[in-house]
């Protein structure tokens, strides 16, 4: 009788055992599938609801991938879970890839149709200068050009610059005479060093009195 009991109960002791372990099974088969489906919702959303709700989207994603992860663990056909759900991946990470190109295009349109992004475009020529300063493109062999672009253009608009337009001019100018500055080192020769400096002191004085001349219409303007 005791060894009857004792066979039972270890019969409900496995039984038990099997019946937690099919639970796991099937919670982890059913993470993977909830991240699968939800991937592929995803492509059934049109461009603008993806865009509109795309920091929920991200969150959502992080905790279902996460969860479809550790479900790996807990399958004994893991393999053809684990190739489900890099196939998901590989569907977010492409459409991810959309929304960020699509995100980066918006910011540049922005940033280019500023006052100050249009100013430096007329300047140095088209999305030559952006908002990280950099003039590493300006070389030996071209610095004289980009030079006598920015006197030219400078003084064809002079009589239209207001004085945050001369503010940001003189910024410009003082960047490229610092990156002038690297040239120099790098093969620029007399001849185009001495074309500069005539440059300059063109730039100088058509800074100064057309400056203090928007400053002054500002403020008559203020008054009235």
């Amino acid at each position: 009788m005791k060894t009857r009991k004792l066979l039972l109960g270890m019969a409900l002791i496995a039984l038990g055992f099997s019946s937690c372990k099919d639970e796991k099974e099937m919670q982890a088969e059913k993470s993977v599938e909830t991240y699968v489906v939800y991937v592929d919702s995803l492509g059934n959303m049109d461009s603008t609801s993806v865009k509109g709700n795309w920091q929920s989207i991200e969150t959502t994603y992080e905790l279902r991938n996460t969860e479809a992860e550790n479900a790996l663990a807990n399958l004994k056909d893991n393999v053809k879970a684990q190739e489900r759900i890099n196939a998901s991946r590989a569907k977010y990470e492409e459409l991810k890839a959309k929304m960020d190109a699509q995100v980066e295009a918006e910011n540049r349109a922005v940033i280019a149709a500023s006052p100050k992004q249009q100013l430096r475009n007329t300047l140095f020529g088209e999305g030559k200068v952006g908002n990280d300063m950099n003039f590493n493109w300006v070389n030996a062999n071209n610095i004289l050009s980009v030079y006598q672009l920015f006197v030219d253009t400078a003084q064809k608009n002079k009589d239209s610059y207001t004085r945050e337009d001369w503010d940001e001019v003189k910024l410009m100018y003082e960047a490229l005479d610092s990156r002038k500055n690297t040239v120099e080192k790098e093969g620029l020769t007399s001849k185009d060093n001495m074309k500069i400096s005539g440059l300059k002191l063109k730039f100088a004085p058509m800074y100064t009195l057309n400056r203090m001349g928007a400053k002054s219409d500002e403020m008559s303007k203020a008054k009235e």
